[in-house]
Formats: C-alpha cells, structure tokens, sequence
C-alpha cells in the first residue's frame, strides 16, 4: 500500500532553504502550497515589491514568518513593519492585509478549528 504524504511541493528527507522554493516574478505574486486542508494549511509566497493582499478576514489563526525582504502588515487596522527573521500571527476573524513596499518572501501558516 502507498504511503499518503501530507506535505507536498517539497523534497522529503533533504534539507532545503525554503526562501528557494519560490522565485520572484515581476509584477506577480508567486505561491507554492506545502499543505492545504483542516487543520493546517502551509504556503509560500514571493511578492514584487508593490503587490498586496487586501484585506480580509480568515476563519483560522495565520502566522506569517518572513523569509527575506519586508512587508507591511496590517492586522486590526494596526500597520507593522516585519523583517526577514521575523514573524506575526493574525487572529481568526480579524481583518489583516499586507503590502510589499519592497520585494519579500514569507511563510505562511494557517491553523483552523477542527470544531
């Protein structure tokens, strides 16, 4: 019987620089998904400087963990600025957006109720 892996879209049992995972495009946002599904979801992404997500409001608790640049993040009409090494997490149901006032790439991870 096959085994069923969860995570997908990444070599299993190498180590990776996930930053490398997802390139920059010009113009674009790029997003590469590692796991999608309750109870956790998993994406990368690449932002050009000037691309956003508006904002909008999730059913899960988002964490997002900046793996190079800078983004502009709001959560709860509160603007922060996070950097490479950085990371912030969105409370469900709370409106939160973000903005590349230059080029960035972050993890992000969502955590939804099982309920």
């Amino acid at each position: 019987m096959e085994q069923q892996h969860l995570i997908k879209n990444i070599e299993f049992a190498k180590v990776v620089e996930l930053e490398s995972l997802v390139d920059y495009q010009s113009g674009r946002v790029v997003s590469r998904t590692l796991a999608q599904g309750r109870p956790v979801s998993v994406t990368l992404f690449a932002f050009d400087k000037g691309e956003e997500i508006s904002t909008h409001s999730a059913p899960g608790d988002a964490m997002v963990y900046i793996l190079d640049g800078e983004a502009e993040i709001t959560v709860g009409g509160e603007k922060f600025n996070v950097k490479k090494g950085g990371a912030i997490v969105m409370p469900a149901n709370v409106p939160h957006g973000l903005e590349a006032k230059e080029r960035f790439k972050m993890l992000l991870t969502v955590v939804f109720s099982l309920a």
